[in-house]
């Protein structure tokens, strides 16, 4: 009898055995199943992180930041003044933008209207002539009924020893820096003052060298000096009309022609601009469209008189931007200058 027990007993527990074995088999299986999902689950994330762009090359501020504003860009059809252009119609800006060539602006406002669905006004003007500045603010303000903003981006500058340079060509970077900066300024500030309008804004785009000065780009650092005062100094002036007034100091922000222009043939391999930033690389024009259209938004409401400086920490590793030029012998300044005739000549 005992014996019989034994062999059910041991019968029962080899079914269970078996049935154990079958559901750890079972068990096991979806492990390897759910370990096979989520390492794919991994995979792509990890593609999809490789491939997507760094946090600072997105745009910053949420849809309709800008919305209703009207905002005029000195120089907007080019360069970063083309990029921040662009990021204030994505946010919902009308846009103004002025050069002295209109044949290319009005390629930029069918270029630019086509990628934002935004409202882009280009108006021919020489910010050097204060006739035609105020032949801007009047064409602004027959299209929109009104401006919100204004940004002087319009600028020139080349490289040269100082005792190398003419008067007129002294004069020429001053004139669309300063006096064009200050025309446009008087103009659209006059405006704002004189129709009571509650809020608006002026930026003004500047270098590090404006208040560390720097060789070989000696007008431009003269006039940027003299724009970085103006900001601070119609900051407390003027904010009791309700105007703020800011600045921008970009570091090196490669675009193409103006640096080809400022750094011509092998000079910019020569002395590539990204061995001078701490941070190991140039800029990307989003990130200083970001800054440009926060500092245009009701987001910076409570600053007024600043100058911020988006370089890397260019500046601190070495005040003076150009100073390393120092090393060009005078045969390269010749070659660099008559390549510089000839491309404006062109």
């Amino acid at each position: 009898m005992l014996l019989v027990i034994s062999k059910i007993l041991l019968l029962k527990a080899r079914a269970n055995i078996q049935l154990l074995l079958c559901l750890a088999n079972r068990f096991l299986k979806k492990i390897k199943i759910f370990i096979l999902n989520l390492k794919n689950e991994i995979f792509t994330t990890f593609i999809k992180i490789k491939n997507s762009k760094n946090m600072y090359q997105k745009p910053m501020l949420k849809e309709g930041s800008l919305k209703n504003q009207v905002i005029v860009v000195t120089g907007g059809g080019s360069g970063l003044g083309k990029s921040m252009t662009t990021y204030f119609l994505e946010l919902g800006a009308s846009v103004v933008i002025t050069s002295r060539n209109i044949e290319k602006l009005e390629k930029v406002k069918i270029e630019l209207e086509e990628k934002t669905g935004g409202q882009v006004l280009p108006v021919q003007c020489d910010v050097r002539n204060y006739n035609e500045v105020e032949n801007l603010l009047v064409e602004t303000l027959k299209r929109f009924g009104k401006v919100d903003g204004l940004l002087n981006n319009a600028a020139g500058n080349f490289i040269s020893p100082t005792e190398r340079l003419s008067a007129n060509a002294f004069d020429t970077i001053i004139d669309i820096v300063l006096k064009g900066s200050k025309n446009c300024t008087l103009a659209f500030g006059k405006h704002w003052i004189d129709t009571k309008q509650q809020k608006s804004t002026i930026l003004n785009i500047v270098t590090t060298y404006a208040w560390t000065g720097s060789a070989y780009v000696v007008p431009s650092a003269t006039a940027k000096a003299g724009v970085l005062a103006m900001t601070r100094s119609l900051a407390v002036e003027w904010a009791k009309y309700g105007i703020r007034s800011n600045a921008i100091a970009p570091g090196p922000f490669p675009t193409e022609g103006a640096w080809d222009r400022l750094l011509p043939g092998d000079l910019k391999d020569k002395f590539d601009m990204k061995k001078k930033v701490p941070v190991g690389r140039v800029g990307e024009h989003q990130e200083l469209a970001n800054l440009a259209a926060y500092l245009m938004s009701d987001f910076s409401a409570y600053i007024n008189g600043e100058v911020i400086t988006i370089d890397g920490g260019e500046w601190l590793k070495g005040a003076g931007e150009f100073n390393m030029l120092e090393d060009v012998p005078k045969e390269m300044w010749d070659m660099l200058e008559a390549m510089i005739r000839s491309k404006k000549n062109k």
